[in-house]
């Protein structure tokens, strides 16, 4: 790691390092998506500018951010640039991936029968189990607890291809509950409407903050031998960086909840409105008038109508 000067905003901004495995997802996740936006316009087909924008900007810019930004470079001498390096894998960098919606591109561009095999993945019994709205916030609950209160942060800090697939854990485990609930309605149950989507994110705010608390909270120091050894002389105490990595894991969960909360709400009234376009149309065309008799039929008394005994007596008696 050799000796590192005291960490600044600007050092944090300017300082990088390379990330051979993240670069490679990076470019395999954004050739994909660039794949299939590509074959949609060769098809004459619009993919929404927006959708690109956030899976490019806030996902994989995120995601490369955070593996391989000044958090990255710092994130052996400090336990905070580790902390803000793993909460954006585990919440803003799926959020961002999610918002590109990229199962539903694959699902457009992709010719039928590779649509087909994924769509049958996507409401697979290991899916369907892994994604169900609770299942997956439990696993990102238990996902962030494990890294930070069993050996597995600290024998990340010394295996670099260990530090990598916690990485990934982290990515995926994100990916979970975010992707589902915002773009992969098949994998949930029918239950899962908006409204009980829009209270299970804030139900996830809440939990997601849970961490954050605890690793601010703990009287024991996480990786502690690790970050003993290795911290360099400017660095503030080994406690009180634990402190700040665990209040910047709640500033971020709970920044992150607003979006995400808004992102179901604006999917929600764009689906009702589109439910009473499809309501209109449909009260328009079972309420069009059906065309009546015209003239004196419109006027003639019942019993020239009718076919009774009293109607055939009047109609006999004629006029009067």
């Amino acid at each position: 790691m050799g000796s590192l000067p005291e960490l600044t905003a600007g050092r944090l901004l300017s300082s990088w390092r390379l990330d051979v495995p993240a670069l490679l997802l990076v470019v395999l996740l954004g050739g994909l998506y660039a794949a299939g936006v590509l074959r949609l316009a060769r098809r004459g087909e619009h993919w929404p500018v927006a959708r690109t924008a956030a899976f490019a900007l806030l996902g994989l810019g995120t995601l490369t951010a955070a593996t391989m930004s000044g958090l990255a470079v710092y994130d052996r001498v400090l336990f905070w640039p580790a902390a803000v390096q793993n909460v954006l894998l585990d919440l803003v960098a799926p959020l961002g991936l999610a918002l590109g919606d990229p199962l539903g591109l694959a699902l457009r561009a992709l010719p039928e029968g590779p649509a087909g095999r994924l769509r049958r993945a996507m409401t697979g019994r290991v899916v369907r189990l892994l994604t169900f709205p609770l299942v997956s916030t439990a696993l990102v609950l238990a996902t962030e607890l494990t890294v930070y209160f069993t050996p597995y942060f600290a024998t990340a800090l010394r295996y670099g291809p260990l530090h990598d697939l916690m990485y990934l854990h982290l990515l995926l485990a994100g990916c979970l509950f975010v992707v589902p609930v915002l773009t992969g309605e098949e994998a949930l149950p029918a239950w899962c409407t908006h409204p009980v989507r829009a209270a299970l994110v804030f139900l996830d705010g809440i939990v997601d903050a849970v961490p954050g608390v605890v690793v601010m909270t703990h009287g024991t120091l996480i990786a502690g031998a690790w970050y003993l050894h290795h911290a360099p002389s400017w660095a503030p105490d080994v406690h009180h960086d634990q402190q700040l990595g665990g209040g910047a894991m709640i500033s971020i969960a709970e920044l992150v909840a607003l979006p995400f909360l808004l992102a179901i709400l604006v999917q929600w009234a764009r689906t009702e409105r589109a439910r009473n376009v499809v309501l209109d149309r449909r009260l328009e065309t079972d309420l069009v008038p059906v065309p009546q008799p015209a003239g004196p039929d419109l006027v003639r008394p019942w019993w020239e109508t009718e076919d009774s005994e009293v109607a055939r007596r009047l109609r006999q008696q004629g006029p009067g």
